[in-house]
Order: structure tokens, then C-alpha cells, then sequence
């Protein structure tokens, strides 16, 4: 692997990198595609919401609310574009479409969300600045599973089972992260984000309360919020879960500690849309602010580059990258499964 510092050859990398992609114009923005992306999703949105009062009090609304799973998981992926202004080059535009997209439409705040993803984006797989590799409920590494206490150290040997049933409850626990960052100091414009996030939450609960049943609002409930905690668990695991964790003074320079803790998802057109372009995780953290389109058409450059340098470009399917995951949830998780657990 060739030297990981910030000096020298090594800070100069990610410059010639970069030179190339914006010579190949792909930090240039797609407008057509967004315009085409953002009137699909929420065209989407607008004929489920149709179709819901049509239904009316009916069994079929249980196939719907898988549908909003799917739908709402896309908002939320429009919203990462959003946050990271791969639409618009100004901040106004993309913070009232994400809030409006965001906390009404589908109860995620955007002022949370962003705060959360810039930190993960500086420190991806960093065990202290990460937020995403918190040990809070699972544990990413040996160290953390020495170190943890309370409902991690309770699951953690057995994390690897109960990862996919975990997900199921992470839709909600997307809601409530944002209703607890309305206390948090950093948070931007509260008292709209608050009141954006209420408007959801009654419009949301008081039209399953008008139109079904309470038994069949329970059913919807469950696997609205069930599946959408599923796929956007499955579309952001991938991306590095299973790849080295950092700890302590990292040393490593900005192309290799983006490079090294990051797994790319292969697949067609399907997985493209499926996952928003976050198959392409590693151009993505390497550019943030690339188009969504353009990130396929990024990584030739960037996999020869790295290649170049000798820098190990991790590549697999789909169904290989949750098994990566899993096994190294699995290994974490080795010392709270042994007799006597320290």
C-alpha cells in the first residue's frame, strides 16, 4: 500500500485526481436528470397519496404502505443529493426543498440529517468522530465491545443475527433523531424544523386514523415504517460496514482514509436507482458534491487511479456486501460471547 500520510506525494494525489475529474466535467451539474428525478419521486409520492384515500378502509392498503417504503426511501436519497448541493450550487434552494421533502414529507429532519452525514463524510469509519460507528446499539469493533455497556453489550455477540430485525426499527429511530436534535445547541432554524416535523406526524398519523381502521392502521404502521428502516439500512450499510475502522490520531491523507474505509456495490441500472447512486460509495466520498449520474462515470478514472497507486479499490455485489458486514458485525461481537464476557 503506498504511504498513508498527510505529506509530500501523498497530499498531492487527491490534486491530481481531482484535476482529472474536473477535466472530464463530472463535478459539472445534471439539471435534466434532477428535474426528471425529483418530478419522479414526486409524482410517486402524490399517486400513493391518491391512491391511499381511494382505497379507503381496506386490506389493500398493506402492499401500500410497502410502496411508501420504497417511496419514502427515495425522498431520502434525493434529500443526501440535496445536502451535499449535487442539485443546486446555493444553499437557499436545497434547504427548502430538503426541509419541505425532508421533515413534511417524509418526518426526516433535514438540519439533523445534515449535521450527522458532513461529520460521518470527514471521518467515515472513525470509532471517536463517526457518528455512524457510535456503539449505541451495535458494536464495530473488538475494542468497542470491550468497552460497551447497556443494550450493546447485551446484543452485541449475537449483533450479527439480529442485524436485518434491528432494521425494522430503523425507520423510526430516523424520526426520532431528528425530534431529539431540535435540543441540540447546532441545530439551525428549530423552531421551523420542529414544526415542519409536527405537521408530518399529525397529517401522517391523522390520515391513518380517518381512513382506516385501527387494526389495519396498526398493519400499515408496521410495514410502512418497517420496510423503509429495512431499505435505507440496506442502502447505507454497504457502503462501509465491514471496511477498517480508524481510532486515535489518524494519519492517513484524504484520498486514502476515504478510499480505505469505503466498498463500492456492483450491479446494473436497477442497483443504481435502487441504491442512489451509492453503489458508487467510493467516488461519492471522494466528491460529495458529484452528480449522482455522473459517479458511474467517475469510476473508471478513479478505480485506474487507484490502481496506479497501488491503493486497494474494494469492489463486490450486492448480496456479497451485507455478507462482508455481517461477518465482520460477527468478529466485532467475539468478546461479549465468550464465557465470563469481561
Amino acid at each position: 500500500m503506498a504511504q498513508a500520510t498527510a505529506t509530500g506525494t501523498a497530499a498531492s494525489d487527491f490534486s491530481h485526481l481531482s484535476r482529472r475529474i474536473r477535466q472530464a466535467g463530472l463535478l459539472d451539474r445534471r439539471p435534466r436528470f434532477y428535474l426528471v428525478r425529483l418530478s419522479a419521486v414526486a409524482g410517486l409520492y402524490l399517486a400513493g397519496l391518491a391512491l391511499f384515500f381511494w382505497l379507503g378502509d381496506s386490506w389493500l392498503q398493506a402492499p401500500l404502505a410497502a410502496y411508501f417504503a420504497i417511496v419514502f426511501a427515495q425522498v431520502a436519497l434525493v434529500l443526501h443529493d440535496l445536502a451535499h448541493r449535487q442539485i443546486f450550487l446555493v444553499r437557499g434552494p436545497s434547504e427548502v426543498l430538503g426541509r419541505l421533502g425532508g421533515n413534511l414529507g417524509i418526518g426526516l429532519s433535514y438540519g439533523w440529517w445534515m449535521n450527522k452525514h458532513t461529520r460521518h463524510h470527514a471521518n467515515p469509519n472513525h470509532e471517536d468522530l463517526d457518528p455512524d460507528v457510535v456503539p449505541d446499539v451495535l458494536v464495530w469493533s473488538q475494542e468497542q465491545a470491550r468497552d460497551s455497556r447497556g443494550l450493546a453489550r447485551l446484543i452485541g455477540g449475537r449483533q450479527a443475527f439480529l442485524f436485518y430485525p434491528l432494521l425494522l426499527l430503523e425507520g423510526l429511530n430516523l424520526h426520532l433523531g431528528g425530534v431529539r436534535a431540535l435540543r441540540q445547541p447546532w441545530m439551525k432554524h428549530r423552531f421551523l424544523e420542529g414544526a415542519l416535523l409536527l405537521a408530518h406526524f399529525a397529517l401522517y398519523l391523522g390520515a391513518l386514523a380517518w381512513v382506516l381502521s385501527p387494526g389495519k392502521a396498526l398493519v400499515f404502521f408496521a410495514v410502512h415504517q418497517g420496510l423503509f428502516g429495512v431499505y435505507m439500512g440496506c442502502v447505507f450499510a454497504p457502503g462501509h460496514k465491514g471496511m477498517p475502522t480508524l481510532t486515535g490520531e489518524a494519519t492517513l491523507d484524504f484520498l486514502r482514509k476515504q478510499v480505505l474505509t469505503t466498498r463500492n456495490v456492483r450491479g446494473g441500472r436497477f442497483i443504481d436507482i435502487a441504491m442512489g447512486g451509492l453503489n458508487y460509495q467510493i467516488e461519492h466520498h471522494l466528491f460529495p458534491n458529484m452528480p449522482t449520474p455522473n459517479l458511474r462515470l467517475a469510476q473508471p478514472i478513479v478505480r485506474a487511479y487507484c490502481r496506479q497507486l497501488g491503493l486497494p479499490y474494494h469492489e463486490v455485489g450486492f448480496v456479497a456486501s451485507h455478507g462482508e458486514a455481517l461477518r465482520h458485525l460477527h468478529h466485532a461481537g467475539a468478546p461479549l460471547r465468550k464465557k465470563g464476557r469481561p
